[in-house]
C-alpha cells in the first residue's frame, strides 16, 4: 500500500472545502449499487434483464428504482424504442465517464484493501 509522505497538511479552510466536496458527491452516488450500475454502463449500453444478471444480487425493484436515480442525476440516459414490444435501452452518459479516475482509484484502493484483509485473516491463524 501506498502511503504519501510529501503532501502538505491542508489547511481548516481546504479541509472544510474537501469535506463538503466528498458530502456532495457520496449524496449521490450512496449505496452499494450505483457505482456498479454505472460501471456496467459504461462498458455498454443495456436492456434492464442484461443489467440486472450481469451486476447480480439486484432486485427488479431497486434496480428501477437506482436507475431512476441515476436518470436524474445526468448519470444514464434512458431511450425507449417503438418496438413491439417496447425496447428500452440505458446507456452511460459523457458525464458519467468523469467518474472514471473515481472508480479506477477505488477498484485499485479496493484490491489493496482485500490483500491487507487477507494478510490480516493470515496472521490471526498463525
Amino acid at each position: 500500500m501506498e502511503i504519501l509522505e510529501n503532501d502538505a497538511i491542508p489547511d481548516t479552510v481546504e479541509c472544510a472545502g474537501s469535506l463538503k466536496n466528498v458530502i456532495d458527491a457520496l449524496y449521490v452516488l450512496n449505496g452499494k449499487w450505483k457505482l456498479p450500475l454505472i460501471l456496467s454502463l459504461v462498458k455498454s449500453s443495456k436492456r434492464f434483464n442484461e443489467i440486472q444478471n450481469e451486476v447480480g444480487g439486484i432486485s427488479s425493484k431497486i434496480l428501477a428504482k437506482e436507475l431512476k436515480h441515476l436518470e436524474l442525476n445526468d448519470f444514464i440516459t434512458r431511450n425507449v424504442y417503438p418496438t413491439t414490444p417496447v425496447t428500452i435501452i440505458y446507456e452511460a452518459t459523457d458525464y458519467s465517464r468523469t467518474l472514471q479516475s473515481v472508480m479506477r482509484e477505488l477498484s485499485a484502493w479496493g484490491g489493496q484493501h482485500r490483500e491487507k484483509v487477507k494478510l490480516g485473516m493470515q496472521k490471526q491463524l498463525v
